[in-house]
């Protein structure tokens, strides 16, 4: 099996150690020496300008979707010409209150060349598949919806 890490690095930047004061701003080190900044969420006291985990989760969801879509598109020899999504994350709580993310929406556009496009049909099966095999979907206890666009 596989094994994959990152580094991450935050360091107290203010005076005291207060909750509505400490600084959430972070760094992601990952691979290829690639840095992001990350921090909580505006509504959590963070950075607007910076990326928070409920981004990131939503990022690698979509983009584990994505790439398995276009393996099995590959090997069905349809020809993908352009890939895009919109996906959404909400917040709400489960049934101990906990706050958590409770829903994760992929919205995929999918452009094919050829003259002649796969069906709807044929392109929701392709989804289908790509989120029965997604890894990183298969991690995750918060359902998440498929809503392609055509």
């Amino acid at each position: 099996m596989s094994s994959y890490s990152i580094s991450l690095n935050w360091q107290r930047e203010t005076p005291d150690f207060d909750y509505k004061t400490f600084n959430r701003g972070h760094v992601w080190q990952l691979s290829g020496d690639q840095t992001v900044r990350g921090s909580a969420a505006p509504d959590y006291s963070g950075d607007a300008d910076m990326s928070n985990p409920e981004e990131a989760l939503l990022a690698a969801l979509s983009s584990c979707h994505m790439l398995t879509f276009l393996a099995i598109a590959a090997l069905k020899k349809l020809v993908v010409e352009r890939y895009e999504d919109e996906p959404v994350a909400e917040l709400g709580k489960n049934e101990r209150g906990k706050m958590m993310v409770s829903q994760l929406t992929l919205r995929p556009k999918v452009t094919f060349s050829g003259t002649v496009a796969p069906s709807p049909e044929t392109v929701m099966d392709l989804h289908r598949k790509a989120k029965e095999n997604c890894f990183i979907g298969n991690s995750l206890l918060t359902p998440v919806a498929l809503e392609p666009r055509f």
